[in-house]
């Protein structure tokens, strides 16, 4: 039985960013990809991570695949396998690069050996896929132990992590040693936040790529108010029996919600009560227990709508064992509410048995909420945040991590402690009252990730990486 999987990633048209991004930024994409080529033929560019469904890694990398392909690139995107102690030191390296101690690895032998044996199992399988010559980005603390195999198979190797803390500490130090003997000496290192970058990396080897959303994914494609109503509708979340709401997929062909949430709630809000919603995975660092506290505590009594916490089944995200635990902790804590505030309260899980159509389920969450939460604790960038904006919805933010980066002025409010339930609360319940400075909000956020975080962007970066590493540029 093979450990690794191949990722299908449907070949995604790349003339439809024109719309979107202007003339002039699309034929200086043309360009890149034009110049690109050449260089990069007989050669693949080669992706790998952890899992294919469930968070935005996974997400960014259907996206970048399919308009790769459209641009007449060879690219592929592979997922390596673990058992559960492989992930649970994996997790824990996550935590710790985020500077959260709780879950750091374990320091021994004994767990370092076990990290290196399963990859030694997914390498022996992937070198001979990659050929001499070819580029491999391998993605985040689960794949780095593979990067020596690849180096010795003659492959450009490239890391790029997805994570990180706003200040070093000595559990984010700790956290990078175990991984330094993996990713000395590599070609390149891309990393979300210029600030994630251990002090051991050589400057000249660093790119900055902060991540992208595609306007025409199944999460991001426009919607009618009659369709976010009959998707809500037909997944549980409001009443009423609908037929199965088409979307969009990836690959051009029509689709259709027909499966159901998750939902514990007391009971369902009506089309038109304004909703708080924070959609995330199931994970301590987003805090959705938090939100739920800040929400009974400061915006309940005080303001009209609900709360709805919304993450993904915790029975299919592979790489995130604290995923059911958190999930569970969250349900307790709804339970022991007020029944008044319990029942303005909503907990939801997604299935993701269909990537698109979870995709599309999110969608019309995030079109149909009022406001937009993101109250994580650490953050690697957090793209919800970004596809929220884009959906022309304001965003209630910690300031950490990468949600800074996309929240400017006018287009969102940052909370500077994440910690401080009172500040969340009242934020949150400023723009519930006050409908005019939502949509004003919302209308800036829009056009702020247009401008910036749109895939032409995330792709222009890349082919500039990949121009330095494969010693083209001259």
């Amino acid at each position: 039985m093979s450990l690794l999987r191949t990722v299908p990633a449907e070949r995604r048209p790349i003339a439809a960013l024109e719309s979107v991004v202007g003339p002039e930024r699309y034929t200086r994409l043309l360009a890149a990809a034009h110049a690109l080529r050449p260089r990069l033929a007989g050669r693949t560019i080669w992706n790998v991570n952890s899992t294919a469904v469930g968070g935005g890694v996974a997400e960014m990398l259907q996206t970048l695949v399919g308009y790769g392909q459209d641009l007449g690139i060879v690219i592929r995107w592979v997922v390596i396998s673990g058992d559960p102690a492989f992930f649970a030191l994996t997790k824990g390296l996550h935590n710790a690069l985020h500077g959260f101690a709780g879950s750091g690895p374990p320091a021994g032998p004994a767990e370092a050996a076990h990290y290196e044996q399963v990859l030694a199992d997914n390498a022996a399988e992937l070198v001979d896929l990659v050929r001499p010559g070819d580029m491999v980005l391998l993605h985040d603390p689960q794949t780095a132990g593979l990067a020596p195999w690849l180096r010795r198979a003659g492959a450009h190797v490239v890391w790029r992590c997805h994570i990180g803390a706003d200040e070093h500490s000595a559990v984010t130090l700790a956290g990078w040693e175990f991984l330094r003997p993996y990713l000395t000496g590599l070609e390149g290192y891309v990393f979300s936040r210029r600030r994630y970058v251990p002090p051991w990396l050589p400057a000249a080897a660093v790119e900055v790529i902060p991540p992208s959303i595609d306007p025409f994914s199944a999460k991001n494609e426009d919607m009618s108010d009659g369709t976010v109503q009959a998707v809500l509708r037909r997944i549980g979340f409001l009443d009423g029996a609908v037929a199965p709401p088409p979307f969009v997929r990836r690959d051009g062909h029509r689709g259709e919600v027909v499966r159901r949430a998750a939902v514990v709630a007391d009971r369902l809000p009506g089309p038109d009560e304004p909703m708080l919603l924070q959609v995330s995975r199931w994970d301590r660092l987003k805090d959705m227990g938090g939100v739920l506290h800040g929400f009974a505590a400061h915006v309940a009594p005080e303001a009209d709508g609900y709360l709805a916490l919304v993450g993904p089944s915790v029975a299919t995200v592979a790489d995130d064992p604290e995923g059911a635990a958190v999930y569970a902790e969250c349900v307790r804590q709804w339970q022991d509410l007020p029944a008044a505030v319990r029942a303005r309260v909503m907990l939801v899980t997604l299935p993701l048995d269909d990537v698109d159509e979870n995709a599309a389920m999110v969608n019309a969450l995030q079109r149909h909420a009022a406001v937009v939460a993101q109250k994580s604790l650490a953050e690697g960038f957090g793209l919800t945040v970004a596809e929220a904006m884009w959906k022309g919805r304001p965003v209630v933010g910690s300031a950490v991590g990468g949600i800074p980066d996309q929240i400017a002025a006018g287009t969102g409010v940052l909370v500077g402690d994440p910690a401080d339930l009172a500040a969340f609360g009242a934020a949150v319940r400023d723009l519930l009252r006050d409908p005019a400075a939502r949509e004003a909000m919302g209308a800036a956020a829009h056009e702020h990730i247009r401008a910036e975080f749109v895939g032409d962007q995330h792709l222009m970066r890349y082919a500039r990486l990949f121009t330095r590493v494969g010693g083209w540029s001259g």
